[in-house]
């Protein structure tokens, strides 16, 4: 902290500032709020050994080029890990979302989506591919099944498991690709203008074109009726389809593909979020390991290729087999 004082102090050569903590991370990474003659800065403390700041400089180059609302980067030191932010606000999405905000947030966070994926290109970011998707996916059975519920999955169980990983693979590596932002939901959106500011982009990759709506929509820490996600996620297709963005034409197909990215991402969630408390004692994210199961579980009851799943969920958890329709 004071060696991040002094750099703050230098770079806006000043004798005194106010500091305070600006959010919480599920990385190493810590904000903070510096406060200078009424003026508002953020300062990003990255610890080295941990993590690496590079990634968030190229894709905040990358995603301001494209035209969305990030954070402009006023000062670096790589070597310390610290980096001085333009400040997008203390107004989350998730702190404003109601029923009266909800639709005019949510539009304004497709257009900045749109904006994202109309700039996207080959090359400019990691590849979202088969290795990764599949890495992520592996989360859940180390530290959700073994880690959280206590579950060895015996032979049988892991070789269902595995097809179903093989079945969503499919369907994920099959989709059109574009630049995906990888966290893109109420926590990292914030209210601003112009609206919305996107933060936590540092993960970028280059992948499937449904991603990000998944995030956004099947979102962990905020529940909507299924019939509104289907209202927003249809305004969203059309824009693309508008923009000639490579969506399926099949509004039908397209929403099978967000359902099924959304499984990907939520095995993955559940993984992350029991390794969070496992292994580094962040028990906040607990509570919302239920709307995440609820997500796979109802998703799972409509389309018979992912009924497995939910049979295996069933099995660990101990519960009754479900009933639900299919497509």
């Amino acid at each position: 902290m004071d060696q991040l004082r002094a750099w703050v102090a230098a770079i806006l050569a000043v004798d005194a500032f106010d500091l305070a903590p600006a959010s919480s991370d599920a990385s190493f990474r810590r904000y903070f709020r510096a406060t200078v003659n009424g003026r508002h800065y953020i300062v990003m403390d990255a610890p080295p050994s941990h993590e690496d700041c590079r990634p968030f400089l190229h894709v905040a180059g990358l995603f301001r080029a494209a035209g969305a609302h990030v954070p402009e980067v006023l000062a670096q030191n790589l070597d310390q890990g610290f980096l001085l932010l333009s400040d997008l606000g203390s107004t989350t999405y998730l702190a404003a979302l109601n029923e009266a905000s909800a639709l005019e947030l949510y539009l304004a966070a497709n257009e900045a989506l749109l904006k994202i994926q109309l700039a996207s290109r080959a090359g400019a970011l990691p590849e979202y591919d088969r290795a990764l998707l599949l890495r992520e996916m592996e989360l859940f059975p180390e530290w959700y099944v073994a880690r959280h519920l206590g579950r060895a999955l015996d032979a049988d169980q892991r070789a269902r498991l595995t097809q179903i990983f093989e079945t969503l693979l499919a369907n994920n590596l099959a989709q059109p690709r574009v630049w995906v932002h990888r966290d893109y939901h109420s926590r990292n959106l914030m209210v601003s203008e112009p609206n919305p500011g996107v933060l936590d982009f540092q993960d970028a990759v280059y992948g499937p074109i449904t991603y990000d709506l998944a995030s956004l929509y099947k979102d962990a820490y905020i529940r909507w009726d299924e019939e509104q996600v289907l209202d927003w996620v249809i305004r969203y297709w059309e824009r693309a389809k508008k923009h000639r963005l490579p969506v399926d034409h099949d509004f039908y197909a397209f929403y099978r593909d967000f359902e099924w990215m959304g499984v990907q991402r939520h095995l993955k969630v559940l993984g992350i979020f029991a390794r969070l408390w496992h292994r580094d004692g962040k028990e906040g994210y607990l509570k919302d390991i239920p709307l995440v199961l609820d997500y796979v579980k109802k998703t799972c009851e409509r389309y018979n290729e992912l009924r497995p799943l939910l049979g295996l969920l069933n099995e660990l958890e101990g519960h009754a087999p479900q009933v639900g329709y299919s497509f």
